[in-house]
């Protein structure tokens, strides 16, 4: 199973504008770090089934191959405060979620079904569908 943490796991242009989002982070005085990049199926598959046929509680509706982490053009992030992941921050979250739209990044905490304030994504404008057939982001 591969649920990776690495920036350079991420399509280049993610993974420039990953960068990006934390070094505008740290500008605006945040830390904040990478807590998942690219998943395999096999990973997708495992956070699916949490909450449904697995213990914990549901954190993605996304099947295995319908998650924007399988196509590496989404990772997920926590902001750290005085060295521990401020997960509760709601406040501090969408400060996050402004910068990480300023580098063209969409940011789920603005969904309205299945809100994940610890998302981002850039899908260049392809569908789940045309990513399934084999596009890749420019």
């Amino acid at each position: 199973m591969i649920n990776s943490r690495s920036i350079s796991d991420l399509s280049p242009r993610v993974a420039s504008m990953a960068r990006e989002f934390i070094a505008k982070c740290a500008a605006d005085g945040i830390d904040v770090i990478i807590t998942s990049t690219y998943r395999d199926a096999e990973s997708q598959a495992a956070l699916y089934a949490q909450g449904r046929t697995a213990p914990g509680k549901r954190v993605t509706n996304a099947k295995a191959g319908q998650s924007y982490h399988n196509y590496r053009c989404a990772f997920d992030f926590v902001p750290i405060v005085n060295g521990k992941a401020a997960w509760n921050d709601s406040a501090l979250f969408e400060r996050c979620g402004k910068i990480a739209e300023s580098v063209g990044l969409e940011w789920a905490g603005r969904w309205t079904r299945f809100r994940e304030a610890a998302h981002c994504q850039y899908t260049g404008g392809l569908t789940m569908a045309q990513l399934q057939a084999g596009e890749k982001i420019a």
